[in-house]
């Protein structure tokens, strides 16, 4: 039976906003799950991901996880041809390769701040997708740096106003995060039972919508 390679893309109006935080931890759980997965790193700019994976792989953390950095899309896709997962970090600003990335996956992650100065870009940046011809279905957000339910609540009803979906789940703004990505860790890996659990809330939201999109 011929292998079919699934594709997720995080893409973002801005940086800071959590794009490479998602891919580290999606890569870890598809790792562990025992998918074979690969990490494209397409920011050649910041190489933000690369740089992780250097930390992860001087410390000899588990489970190992195949990172590499690419021009395009299309060169990292021929790269994990033989994969069953490839997860796309784009550039850290939307451009006329955020509509070629897009195209290739089956799902695209936006990862936005409750404020409307991040909404209100990131938004724009789905609408411009959908005139590309993205459908809509392929398009979901993630909430991060998030103070309060309230504000997770508020900046979810925004996002469904404009016509999108944002996962369930939300990461909370801590440090916490900040150390253990430092350390070569993902989110799902830090030491905090409590900020573990919501990512592992996200992070498995995002795992179910893969799941969804391999199967649609």
């Amino acid at each position: 039976m011929q292998r079919i390679m699934i594709i997720v893309a995080f893409v973002s109006q801005k940086g800071g906003v959590g794009k490479s935080t998602l891919a580290r931890a999606l890569a870890r759980e598809a790792v562990s799950s025992g998918l074979n997965a690969k990490v494209g790193d397409l920011d050649t700019d910041q190489a933000t991901i690369v740089d992780w994976h250097k930390v992860r792989t001087q410390r000899g953390l588990e489970p190992v996880i195949s990172v590499e950095l690419f021009r395009n899309v299309t060169d990292a896709a021929k790269a994990a041809a033989q994969h069953d997962l490839l997860i796309v970090d784009g550039p850290a600003k939307a451009s006329a390769s955020t509509t070629e990335i897009a195209k290739a996956s089956a799902l695209v992650v936006q990862p936005s701040g409750p404020a409307r100065d991040d909404l209100n870009p990131a938004i724009r940046v789905f609408h411009g997708l959908v005139k590309q011809g993205i459908p809509q279905s392929r398009l979901v957000f993630a909430l991060n740096h998030i103070g309060t339910e309230n504000e997770a609540d508020a900046a979810r009803a925004y996002i469904e106003e404009a016509g999108f979906a944002a996962l369930p789940g939300y990461l909370p703004e801590r440090p916490a995060y900040r150390i253990a990505q430092n350390e070569g860790y993902a989110i799902t890996e830090t030491r905090f039972a409590t900020l573990k659990k919501q990512a592992d809330t996200l992070i498995q939201s995002l795992i179910d919508r893969v799941g969804e999109a391999a199967n649609g």
